[in-house]
């Protein structure tokens, strides 16, 4: 697997969890009310001075550990590594709609991938409750370092599956998607964190999510674990903006049906 077989995993793990804490507090810290604000691509794709701070110290100590990684930013854009290093993926604050208008569910985004795009680690944190999300490639999932694993449930019916729009739109194949999981009475939430959505399939709280467009920069350390978890991902490693479903193993053929039926498959 290119760009992997001279990666210290264990240490790059550690960086990434330290890097975790740091962005927690930050996040954390009361905000100005009086901080910009900013539009990026239109009102609903915004940026905060945290997100800039994060992003930049988070980009610094990689700097420092891992000098030929590259480096792919929500905010900054993409820092070329050496020829086959790999890269890392920082999605500073993802739910910065909900952080800036103070709602109280968002995280910290931070992913290793291969020179190939094949995950190796992820860290997603959730600074309100304290949760730390990791996983290693091949080694499993864990929350706050206890093992997780995707639910037992073999259905949708009754539980949960999360979702989020695309910025401030429905995603192609969405509507109809959400129509054939309220005919099973499976709850749809919609919370505004990619990241911290996809994390609730591994620790067994959602039964499946989706998203309509997968960016690594808030997808891939998900994804890893989830999958590390016992997710089911469809497909495995999405192209970019290609649509994304994880799922339970055990609810996967009827979740998967839905998915190809509905249309969401396809984007």
């Amino acid at each position: 697997m290119a760009g992997m077989a001279d990666v210290d995993l264990d240490r790059a793990l550690q960086v990434a969890t330290e890097l975790a804490a740091w962005a927690s507090e930050a996040i954390r810290r009361p905000r100005d009310p009086g901080a910009e604000v900013r539009e990026k691509d239109g009102p609903a794709d915004i940026v905060t001075a945290t997100d800039e701070a994060v992003e930049t110290h988070t980009r610094q100590v990689l700097g420092r550990a891992f000098p030929d990684h590259g480096i792919v930013g929500e905010e900054y854009g993409t820092t070329e590594g050496s020829p086959g290093a790999p890269h890392w993926v920082i999605d500073p604050v993802d739910g910065t709609t909900n952080y800036a208008h103070s709602l109280g569910w968002c995280s910290f985004s931070l992913g290793l991938a291969a020179a190939d795009g094949t995950p190796l680690l992820g860290v997603v944190a959730d600074p309100w409750r304290g949760e730390t999300f990791t996983a290693v490639r091949s080694c499993g999932a864990y929350l706050n370092g206890t093992r997780v694993h995707a639910a037992a449930h073999t259905t949708l019916t009754g539980h949960v599956f999360l979702t989020e729009w695309a910025a401030h739109a429905h995603w192609p194949g969405m509507d109809a998607l959400l129509a054939e999981l309220a005919a099973r009475h499976c709850t749809v939430r919609v919370m505004g964190s990619t990241a911290l959505s996809l994390a609730q399939v591994a620790a067994g709280r959602a039964t499946a999510a989706a998203i309509g467009g997968f960016h690594a920069v808030d997808g891939l350390p998900a994804l890893l674990i989830a999958r590390e978890a016992g997710a089911v991902a469809l497909p495995e490693l999405p192209s970019h903006n290609q649509p994304l479903l994880l799922v339970a193993p055990g609810a996967a053929e009827e979740t998967a049906g839905i998915w190809r039926s509905s249309g969401a498959a396809a984007g």
